[in-house]
C-alpha cells in the first residue's frame, strides 16, 4: 500500500517566484447531487454522490471522461511539462537487474533495460547462455498487464505465474513446461490475494473468494478459500482445504521446503491471525490448530524435521522466533529460539542460517544466527539504509540482498554466509551524484508529546529561508514500515534543491505492535496528529512554509493526506492525496474492506465509534467557505482494493464547497488499479503530472536552467 511520489523544486536563484496560478476559470463538470441519506445509530448522513460508486454505469464512466478531460486540459498548459517529463525519462532510463535465484539446474533474474513497461524474467542455463524466460510486455499492447507471481516446481521443471490485467487483484494462473515454456493446461480464473505453492508436482496450493455477484471492481468479498489445484483436471474440480466451513475475509496456504507440511494462515483483519499445519506425508491426515485465535501475528518460518520454527509478536510485541515440536505444537510449548529485542524483527533463512533484520529508528540492521541459535556475526551493511532480501535455499553458499537509501539507488550485494563477505553483485549505473545531498534524522515532538522519528534528504548547501518547496509524505497505518528507499522521481526533484520529508507515524510498524496500535481505531487521530506535527517542524526550522508545503500520501496515506488538509486546509500549498480511503462510514462494504477494521474500526461497532469515524472522514468534513489547497486527487479505474468512488466522492465535495483560487482535480488513470504492475509510462507521466502541478501551484512558471 505504500506509494511515493515526489515533487520537483527549484532554488529561488534560478527562476522568479509567482503568484499561485488562478483556477477561477476553470470550469469543472457538473456532478449531479442525490438524495441518499443514510441512518447510522439516530444520525442522519446525506451522500449525494452515492451513485458514483456504481462503476458498471454509463453515467459514472463519463463522469469519469468529463474529469479527465479538465484535469489533463489544466495539465497540458502549464509551460514546464514536457520539460520536466523528459528529464525524469532521461534519469529512469537505467538498467535494472534484481537478485538471481536458482530454481531447478538453472538460475533466473529479472531486468528492465531501462524504459520498458514491464521488467522481463530472463534464464540462464546449464550452458551459461541468458535467454528470456517471461516477457510480460508481450502480455498487453499498451502494458497494462503484469507479472504478478512466478513459482516452480522443486525441481524446477514447472512453473505457475500470475497475471493482474489492468491493475486488478483478481488474477489468472498460466501453468507451463519450464524448458519448453509450452502451457500445459487451461489458465486458472479468478483468483485473489494468493500466492502458489506446489506440492511436489502433483498440483499447487492457491486461495480465493468465490465470485461475487455485481462489479468484481467493488462488490464484498468476505469469504476466502484455500484451495488445492491438480495438475490435469478441470478447475470447477479443484478442492477447497480450507474456508468452507470456518469463514475466514483472509486465507493463505504455503508448503515447507521440505515438502512435509502444508502450512494454514486465516484471519479476519490485516493483523492476527489463526495458525494450521496439515501433515502432507499422510494421507487424510487432519488440519492440526497451532494458534486459535486473531490476537497475534504467526508464521512457520522453517522447520527441521518435526521442529517448527514460528515467528510470532505473541507474548513479544517486537517480534521473536519461537521452537515447538509439530506433536504439539501449541503456544504453552513454544521455546525462545531469538529473543525479542527492542527492535522489530523480520527474518529470514538461507544458506542454512538465520538472518535477524531488525529496524531500528526506521533503518536496518542485520544479525546471523545457524540453526542452534548461536550468533555468528553481525553483518556490516553498506551504509545507514534499508537492507533486503538475505533469503534462499538451505543448500546455498551464497545468498543475495539488496541495500538502499533516500540517495543511494537500490544495490544488489552476494553475501558468503561461510565468511561473512560481502560484494557488490548489480549496481545500476544512474545519472544522479549521490554525494551531493545527504540525509538527517530528527526526532520532533506530536500533539501529545510522543517523539517521532523523521528523515529529511536534501541537497548539501541548503538553505534554510523557508522557501524551499517540500513533500511531506507519510502513511501511518496497518503496521507498514516506511523505511529510507530511492527514487528517481526524488531524484529529479532534489536535484533541483528540493526537501523530501518522511516522519515515521503511529499506527506503522517502525516500534512494533505498540506503535501500530497507537495509530489504530479510537487513537487515529494520533496518526494525523503526528503528520500535522511534522509539517509544523518543516515550518518552524524553516526548511518550508505553508506557501511551499505539499503533503502526500497514498491508499491508508490518501486518508492521511484527506484528513490533514480539511483539518488543517491552511497549513499546506498542495494536497496529493492518491487511491485514499476517503469514505470512513462506508470503506467496509467494498470488496475486502471489512478486513481493514483492526486499524479503523466500523461505523456499525457502536454509537461512539461512529462519531469518532466521522469526524475525521474526509469525505464528510469538507466544508463550505473553507480556502483548501490546491489539490490533485489520484486514482485508478480497476482499483479494486481502495475502490475509485472514495476518490471520486471526495473530488465531488471538494469542487463544490471549495473557496478561492486553488484547483481541485481528478487524475483518473484508465486501466490501471492500486499501483501494483502500473507501467513504466504510465509511472514516469504520474510522476510528471503530480510534480507539475505542485510547481505550477507553488507558483513557478519555469523550470531552473541546467
Amino acid at each position: 500500500m505504500k506509494k511515493i511520489s515526489i515533487l520537483m523544486a527549484i532554488t529561488a536563484t534560478t527562476v522568479a517566484f509567482g503568484q499561485s496560478q488562478k483556477s477561477n476559470s476553470i470550469k469543472y463538470p457538473d456532478t449531479k447531487k442525490g438524495e441518499t441519506i443514510d441512518t447510522y445509530f439516530d444520525a442522519k448522513v446525506s451522500d449525494p454522490y452515492r451513485w458514483l460508486e456504481d462503476d458498471k454505469s454509463e453515467e459514472t464512466a463519463a463522469w469519469v471522461k468529463a474529469q479527465n478531460k479538465v484535469t489533463y486540459a489544466y495539465l497540458d498548459q502549464i509551460p514546464f511539462r514536457d520539460e520536466l517529463k523528459k528529464r525524469m525519462e532521461k534519469l529512469w532510463n537505467y538498467e535494472k537487474i534484481g537478485a538471481p535465484f536458482v530454481r531447478g539446474k538453472s538460475t533466473y533474474y529479472s531486468k528492465n533495460n531501462g524504459l520498458q513497461n514491464q521488467s522481463v524474467i530472463y534464464k540462464k542455463g546449464e550452458n551459461g547462455k541468458d535467454e528470456v524466460f517471461l516477457d510480460p510486455n508481450t502480455f498487453s499492447k499498451d502494458g497494462t498487464t503484469s507479472l504478478g507471481g512466478l513459482d516452480f516446481t522443486k525441481d524446477g521443471t514447472i512453473a505457475a505465474y500470475s497475471i493482474s490485467e489492468g491493475g486488478s487483484d483478481w488474477r489468472k494462473v498460466i501453468i507451463i513446461d519450464a524448458q519448453t515454456r509450452k502451457v500445459l493446461e487451461d489458465t486458472i480464473v479468478d483468483v485473489k490475494f494468493s500466492g502458489i505453492s506446489w506440492k511436489g508436482k502433483e498440483g499447487f496450493y492457491y486461495s480465493s473468494y468465490d465470485k461475487p455477484k455485481g462489479s468484481e471492481l467493488s462488490a464484498k468479498t468476505d469469504q476466502h478459500k484455500l484451495y488445492f489445484h491438480k495438475l490435469g483436471t478441470a478447475q470447477k474440480d479443484d478442492k477447497v482445504v480450507f474456508g468452507l466451513d470456518q469463514k475466514r475475509r483472509y486465507v493463505g496456504g504455503y508448503v515447507t521446503d521440505d515438502m512435509k507440511y502444508l502450512i494454514i494462515t486465516a484471519a479476519n483483519s490485516t493483523y492476527g491471525n489463526e495458525l494450521y499445519i496439515k501433515d502432507l506425508t499422510k494421507e487424510n491426515s487432519p488440519i492440526v490448530t497451532i494458534v486459535d485465535n486473531f490476537n497475534s501475528a504467526n508464521g512457520v518460518l522453517e522447520n527441521e524435521g518435526t521442529k517448527l520454527f514460528i515467528v510470532t509478536d505473541l507474548k513479544a510485541p517486537n517480534k521473536r522466533i519461537v521452537t515447538v515440536d509439530v506433536s504439539n505444537p501449541k503456544p504453552e510449548n513454544w521455546k525462545n529460539f531469538i529473543a525479542e529485542t527492542e527492535n522489530v524483527l523480520s527474518p529470514s533463512t538461507g544458506g542454512g542460517y538465520f538472518f535477524a533484520h531488525y529496524m531500528k529508528d526506521a533503518v536496518s540492521s542485520v544479525k546471523q544466527y545457524d540453526y542452534t541459535g548461536k550468533l555468528v556475526r553481525e553483518i556490516k551493511l553498506p551504509a545507514v539504509g534499508t537492507a533486503g532480501g538475505f533469503g534462499g535455499e538451505k543448500e546455498d553458499k551464497v545468498v543475495y540482498y539488496s541495500f538502499t537509501n533516500y540517495t543511494t539507488p537500490g544495490t544488489i550485494y552476494s553475501f558468503d554466509v561461510k565468511s561473512g563477505k560481502s560484494e557488490i553483485y548489480q549496481q545500476p549505473k544512474v545519472d544522479f551524484k549521490s554525494a551531493d545531498y545527504e540525509s538527517k534524522q530528527v526526532f520532533y515532538t506530536s500533539k501529545d508529546g510522543t517523539k517521532v522519528p523523521m528523515i529529511i534528504t536534501y541537497k548539501k548547501g541548503l538553505k534554510l529561508d523557508g522557501k524551499n518547496p517540500t513533500i511531506l509524505y507519510g502513511y501511518g497505518g496497518f503496521s507498514a514500515s516506511l523505511t529510507p528507499s530511492f527514487s528517481i522521481a526524488n531524484a529529479v526533484w532534489m536535484e533541483n534543491g528540493g526537501v523530501y520529508a518522511v516522519p515515521n507515524l503511529r499506527g506503522g510498524g517502525e516500534y512494533g505492535k505498540k506503535w501500530h496500535d497507537a495509530g489504530t481505531k479510537m487513537q487515529k487521530q494520533n496518526v494525523f496528529d503526528d503528520f500535522i506535527a511534522a509539517a509544523e517542524y518543516l515550518i518552524a526550522q524553516k526548511y518550508t512554509s505553508s506557501d511551499f508545503l505539499a503533503i502526500r500520501g497514498g491508499s491508508n496515506g490518501g486518508l492521511l493526506v484527506g484528513a490533514t488538509m480539511t483539518q488543517r486546509p491552511e497549513l499546506m500549498k498542495v494536497a496529493l492525496p492518491a487511491v485514499g480511503v476517503m469514505d470512513m462510514l462506508r470503506y467496509h462494504t467494498f470488496t475486502a474492506g471489512a478486513g481493514w477494521a483492526y486499524d479503523y474500526g466500523t461505523s456499525q461497532d457502536s454509537k461512539e465509534m461512529f462519531e469518532y469515524i466521522k469526524g475525521y472522514s474526509p469525505v464528510h468534513n469538507v466544508k463550505k467557505g473553507v480556502h483548501y489547497p490546491a489539490t490533485m486527487v489520484t486514482t485508478g479505474d480497476h482499483d479494486d482494493r481502495v475502490v475509485p468512488a472514495h476518490s471520486f466522492k471526495f473530488a465531488a465535495e471538494l469542487q463544490e464547497k471549495q473557496t478561492g483560487d486553488n484547483p481541485v482535480l481528478i487524475r483518473i488513470d484508465v486501466k490501471a488499479g492500486h499501483g501494483a504492475g502500473k507501467s513504466v509510462a504510465a509511472t514516469i507521466q504520474e510522476n510528471v503530472d503530480i510534480q507539475a502541478f505542485t510547481l505550477y501551484n507553488m507558483g513557478f512558471k519555469a523550470l531552473p536552467k541546467k
